[in-house]
C-alpha cells in the first residue's frame, strides 16, 4: 500500500517588496480580513504605528504595544483578554514575531507575520522561542498565513542583523550534511523534498551579489530563501533542514559564553567550523 501525499501548509500571503505596508490594507481586504490586531515592539510602535493606521481606513485595527521579556503566562493571559480578531499581525523583530505566532495560535486565529529585519528564519518558522521558568524554549505554533517583508523597512536594520541571518541561512549546508549522516546511521530519516527545498534556498542565495547588503535584489533572496527554510522544517516536523551541529555550538555559546551573540553571528562562524570537520563546501562560505 503506497503512502498518503502529506498535506503541508504554507502561507497564503507572501510579499516580499519594497513598501509593501503602504498595501497593507489592500491586502487584509484581499483576505476578507475585517477586524486586525496589530502588535509592535517598542521601536515598531514609535516608528510605524501611525504609518500602519494612516494607511488602514477600511480595515478596523486596533495596535497594541508589547513589552519585552514577556513569559508564556503573561502572552497567554494577554491572549485571552484580548477581542476577537481576523488575524493577528505582529510586526518588529523575532520576539515580537514570536509572540504574534503563539497568541495567534492559542486563539485559533490566522498570523501575518512583518518582520522589520532578516536575522533568522523566525519570522517563517512553525515553532516560537518563548520564554518558560526563566528559560527560552522553542515552542510549537503554527506556520503564519501569511508572511509581508517590507525591504525598504528591512534595509534599515543594523548590518550585524543582515550578516546574522546570512549566517542562519547558511547553516543549511552543513545541516543537510549532519541530516544525511544521521540517516546512513541509522538515527534519522530525511525527508528529501524537504532538503531539497533547504538546498535549493541557500545555493540560491550563494549566487546573489553581496556586495551591497542594502541591494532590493540581495534582501529578497535572503527573505525569500529564508523563508524557504522555514517552509522545510513544516514539510520535515523538525528543524533537521537548517539546524544541526553548527546550532548546538551556537546553543552551547549561549549557556556559557559570557558575552553570547547574536544567534545568527554564532551560527555562521559555527557553520564555516564545521563545514571544515565535515571538509564540504567550506570554501563556498569564505
Amino acid at each position: 500500500m503506497s503512502l498518503p501525499i502529506s498535506n503541508i501548509p504554507i502561507p497564503a500571503i507572501l510579499e516580499i517588496r519594497e513598501n509593501v505596508i503602504q498595501d497593507l490594507e489592500k491586502i487584509l481586504i484581499k483576505h476578507q480580513f475585517k477586524r486586525v490586531g496589530v502588535l509592535f515592539d517598542s521601536f515598531t510602535f514609535e516608528h510605524y504605528k501611525i504609518k500602519v493606521e494612516s494607511s488602514c481606513t477600511s480595515v478596523k485595527i486596533t495596535t497594541y504595544e508589547m513589552q519585552a521579556d514577556l513569559d508564556i503566562h503573561a502572552l497567554t493571559d494577554f491572549a485571552f483578554d484580548l477581542e476577537r480578531y481576523d488575524a493577528i499581525v505582529a510586526i518588529g523583530g523575532g520576539a515580537i514575531i514570536d509572540y504574534g505566532k503563539y497568541i495567534a495560535h492559542i486563539r485559533r486565529v490566522p498570523f501575518i507575520s512583518m518582520p522589520t529585519s532578516a536575522s533568522n528564519d523566525g519570522f517563517a518558522s512553525s515553532n516560537c522561542s518563548l520564554i518558560i521558568n526563566e528559560k527560552k524554549t522553542t515552542v510549537p505554533a503554527k506556520i503564519p498565513y501569511g508572511i509581508i517583508a517590507d525591504l525598504s523597512i528591512i534595509k534599515n536594520a543594523p548590518t550585524s542583523m543582515l550578516l546574522a541571518g546570512v549566517g542562519d541561512l547558511m547553516s543549511n549546508i552543513t545541516a543537510l550534511y549532519d541530516w544525511d549522516f544521521e540517516e546512513k546511521h541509522g538515527v534519522a530519516t530525511v525527508n528529501h523534498f524537504a532538503a531539497m527545498l533547504s538546498k535549493k534556498a541557500v545555493n540560491s542565495f550563494i549566487r546573489t551579489p553581496m556586495e551591497d547588503l542594502t541591494r532590493p535584489i540581495f534582501l529578497k533572496e535572503l527573505v525569500s530563501s529564508l523563508t524557504m527554510g522555514g517552509i522545510a522544517t513544516v514539510i520535515s516536523g523538525n528543524s533537521a533542514p537548517i539546524s544541526g551541529s553548527e546550532h548546538l555550538i551556537s546553543h552551547a555559546l549561549d549557556k556559557h559564553a559570557e558575552k553570547p551573540q547574536m544567534h545568527g553571528l554564532q551560527v555562521g562562524i559555527a557553520t564555516y567550523i564545521m563545514a571544515n570537520v565535515q571538509n564540504h563546501r567550506a570554501e563556498r562560505m569564505m
